[in-house]
Parts: C-alpha cells; structure tokens; sequence
C-alpha cells in the first residue's frame, strides 16, 4: 500500500506547536514511506473560517519545510458532496431532524431523574429528544440539524454480526470490536449535519479522506474516540477504512493542551522572534521520530 495521508487545519487562527507536530509527523512519514501528503482546509464553518488564516497556514507550512502534492483541497467547496452523502443516508432511514440547542440538550441530560450527564466523543450524549418512532419520510429537510439514529445505523451495518474494527498505529489503544452497545451508549445520536454548516466534521471527514485516496490517517490522539463514529459511516457509506495513527498531543507546562488562543506558542510568533524550522522540531521533540516513522510503516 502506497502511503496517503493529510493535514487538514480550520483556518479560524494562528497554527501553533501541536498543528506543527501534527503536520510535521504526517509529512515526514509520507515522505519516508515515498507515499503523499495532502493539505486540506477544515473551513466548513464560514462564519469563522477567514481567508488570511488560510494563507498563514500556508506559509506557515511552506516556512517549516512542508511541500504537499497537489491543490489545496477547500472543504467550502465540497458541500454538494456532503449533500449526496446525506441524501444517502436519508434514504435508508437513518436520518432524523432536531430542533434541539445545545442549551436544550444540557438541561434534558442534566433534568434530576436522568442521573449524571454522559460525555462520548462528540460531547453530550444526545438524549433522543426528537427521534421518531419511524423514520420520517418525504424531502430530506435543508434547514435543521440531522442526527444518525444510532440504533438503525448499528443494525443496518450489521453490528450484531459483524463489529467494527480498524487498525491503530498510533499511541491509542487498539480498539475492541465496536458493538451496537457502544454506539448507542457510548456515543449516541450524532450529528451529520447542522442547519447552519451544512455538514459535521464527522461526516466531512468521512467523505473527503475517501475522494482523496487517503490511506492513513494521521492525527491527535484527541480524536481517538470518534473514530468510532467514522468508521461506521464508512461501512454505511461503502467507504474505505484508512488505517489510524493517532499521535500524542503537545501540552503546555501545565499539561493543557495546546489551542488556538495559545497564540504565544504561534508559528509566526515563534518565526518573528528569530527561530528556525530545526528549533520548532525541537521543541515538539520530532527531531527522533523520522525512524519510528519508518518503522511504524514497516519500511
């Protein structure tokens, strides 16, 4: 298998030392492995996606050493694509709309009688407020949220018989098999679209890792546990399952990990001050890893 993997940051802020670890990790394994890397935009999200972050990110990239094959991939551009996968899994009935807020789903997950609110991998378990007995039939809806019913999704993908798995080479635990379980209690009703991005991160990443070949996922261990999430849709799309390398994350002196308001540890901040590309490998201790990449590809 010939390597392909990404970097796919939003462009809503300054890349700082975790997007460098990140990127960096994923361009040196691509490269050792004589396999791709691809550079994607997570700008999904109009209302705080901006243009000159986007071209940061670029020369933020470019300034550190990175070359990626190919154009930049806009997921601005994908919606239609999105749209197709949605139709989809309306189609099937696995789809349902919400009228739920966040400020609703808080207050049903914390009312006395529901015990102490449940967190999975796309933040409060949704309580099922708005699913319907039957799925709904007519016109997919284009103006509200739309969660998978996890319970129709789990049967339609033939959970009971056939669990999921995926392979992890990274520092996550190798997964157990998923079972219907763990969707429907573990994870939830999540949503695929919301009424005013068009699609979920769940189900963008889903699609584009698919239309772009890419063969290994390369990313935070943060996103370990919605991984679950993407390989069920790819059995319900009959989309590839890439294999997973999930990386350990950069922290802080306090062992929180790094964001985009940390805008003290940006890369432009770090380029303005005089440091080199070689200082920022060390600091994120990447300057080791090329050979663990090598041996992690079997290479």
């Amino acid at each position: 298998m010939t390597l392909r993997t990404r970097f796919a940051p939003s462009p809503t802020g300054p890349l700082h030392l975790g997007h460098a670890y990140s990127a960096m990790l994923a361009h040196d394994m691509a490269r050792a492995a004589g396999g791709a890397f691809l550079l994607r935009l997570d700008d999904i999200d109009q209302s705080r996606s901006r243009p000159h972050w986007a071209a940061q990110i670029e020369t933020d990239l470019a300034w550190l050493g990175l070359t990626w094959d190919g154009p930049v991939l806009r997921q601005s551009d994908r919606l239609p694509c999105y749209r197709a996968a949605l139709d989809a899994l309306w189609d099937r009935g696995l789809l349902y709309p919400c009228r739920c807020t966040r400020r609703d789903i808080e207050a049903a997950v914390s009312a006395p009688q529901e015990g102490a609110p449940l967190h999975g991998p796309d933040g409060l378990i949704y309580p099922g407020t708005c699913r319907p007995e039957h799925p709904p039939r007519g016109p997919m809806p284009r103006d509200m949220a739309l969660r998978l019913d996890m319970s129709r999704a789990a049967k339609a993908a033939d959970l009971p018989t056939s669990p999921l798995t995926y392979a992890e080479t990274g520092v996550a635990p190798p997964p157990p098999p998923l079972s219907p379980e763990h969707y429907r209690h573990g994870i939830g009703d999540v949503a695929l679209a919301r009424r005013d991005l068009g699609a979920s991160y769940h189900l963008s990443v889903v699609c584009d890792d698919a239309d772009q070949g890419i063969s290994h996922v390369i990313r935070g261990a943060d996103l370990a546990p919605a991984t679950a999430i993407h390989v069920l849709l790819q059995r319900l799309l009959d989309l590839p399952t890439p294999i997973y390398h999930h990386h350990r994350l950069i922290r802080d002196e306090t062992g929180r990990r790094l964001a985009k308001r940390d805008e003290a540890r940006a890369i432009a901040t770090f380029r303005t001050e005089g440091h080199s590309p070689a200082d920022i490998r060390a600091m994120v201790g990447l300057t080791k890893l090329l050979p663990l990449a090598r041996n992690t590809l079997g290479g």
